[in-house]
């Protein structure tokens, strides 16, 4: 990595950086820091920094407009940590940084897993169809066996409410979508109301990650899960509501022009369907699917809400990197989607 210029790195001064881990962590940093911006990320910003023998990843929030409930570092950084010795692949943790005089908001920093993170179409069309069929199947059972951990065994038993879980879920993406609220989005708020009139009951309790997807993993050269990443949404409730945004990404943006959001998975990129994908979840988790369509459809909504927000930052000129523009424009399929498969139910 090349030193970048001060405006090149954007919510990271790798000076105010170097000189925090050279008190807190003594020796962990043995030269001039160098970083860069990971490209991809749509919501907390995440930089590689390295030292010319190590590089490790940093993680903080997003530049402006924040939703605080759903850029906590120190909930990331505590479900990384207590995961670290299950079946469940995370990135080792190395320090958490609540003081936002540092970098002007809290951060962590965590070790750099190598391998790839598949985001586009050209990269999954490295992949031959077994392989393909391997990794779809491989993410369910991750996830199949983050949703098995009882969270008291991992010292998570209070991280969250799982008592009336559904129905915050849907009245916090609710009050988000109202906080990022910039235009009107035809049919989210019916889309919002009947979700509320039609919760399920939730079975077991579990881990949830609340984002999880293929561009939300690490893949080694091997094939296999390296890392799951991106846990500033997890808590503990119904796992179920992880499957359903999962199907979501998979096929729910097929036919969408300018997206950016997910790419290069599903059927017409030759991996398995989402239905599929559930069948090999049922085959390692005992949780009952007869409601998924609910779940899918709360998925949608959720999705929406998170897109919707990132129209409001961008709108606002407070995102950074490529890829927004289009953003906006998701919306509205995506709440008619949830919709049509709530009436399908």
């Amino acid at each position: 990595m090349n030193a970048p210029e001060p405006d090149e790195l954007p919510g990271l001064d790798l000076h105010r950086l170097r000189a925090y881990l050279d008190v807190e962590m003594p020796g962990m940093v043995t030269g001039e820091l160098t970083g860069e911006l990971v490209q991809g990320g749509r919501s907390n910003l995440t930089y590689i920094v390295g030292d010319g023998t190590r590089e490790w990843v940093v993680r903080r929030p997003p530049l402006g407009h924040v939703l605080a409930t759903a850029h906590d570092m120190s909930r990331e950084h505590r479900m990384l940590t207590a995961l670290a010795d299950t079946s469940v692949p995370v990135p080792r943790t190395e320090l958490l940084c609540q003081d936002e005089e540092v970098l002007g908001a809290p951060f962590y920093v965590m070790e750099y897993v190598r391998g790839t993170v598949f985001r586009t179409a050209e990269q999954t069309e490295t992949l031959d169809e077994q392989q393909r069929q391997d990794l779809s199947f491989q993410l369910m059972d991750v996830l199949a066996d983050l949703h098995s951990i009882d969270p008291a065994s991992v010292g998570l038993a209070e991280f969250g409410r799982p008592e009336g879980f559904l129905e915050r879920q849907v009245r916090r993406w609710t009050k988000q979508l109202k906080a990022s609220h910039s235009r009107e989005v035809e049919g989210i708020d019916e889309l919002s109301q009947r979700l509320a009139a039609s919760v399920p009951t939730s079975g077991r309790v579990g881990i949830v990650h609340g984002d999880y997807r293929l561009d939300n993993v690490i893949v080694g050269d091997d094939q296999r899960i390296k890392a799951v990443l991106d846990w500033e949404m997890a808590t503990i409730g119904d796992p179920l509501t992880d499957l359903g945004l999962l199907a979501v990404y998979w096929e729910g943006f097929s036919g969408l022009e300018n997206n950016p959001i997910a790419k290069g998975v599903g059927p017409e990129h030759g991996f398995p369907s989402a239905k599929q994908l559930f069948a090999r979840y049922a085959e390692r988790s005992e949780l009952d699917l007869s409601d998924v369509d609910w779940y899918l459809a709360f998925g949608y909504f959720k999705i929406a809400v998170i897109l919707e927000g990132i129209h409001y930052r961008f709108i606002h000129d407070q995102t950074v990197g490529e890829g927004f523009e289009h953003v906006g424009g998701l919306v509205a399929p995506l709440v008619a989607q949830g919709l049509a498969t709530l009436k399908e139910a």
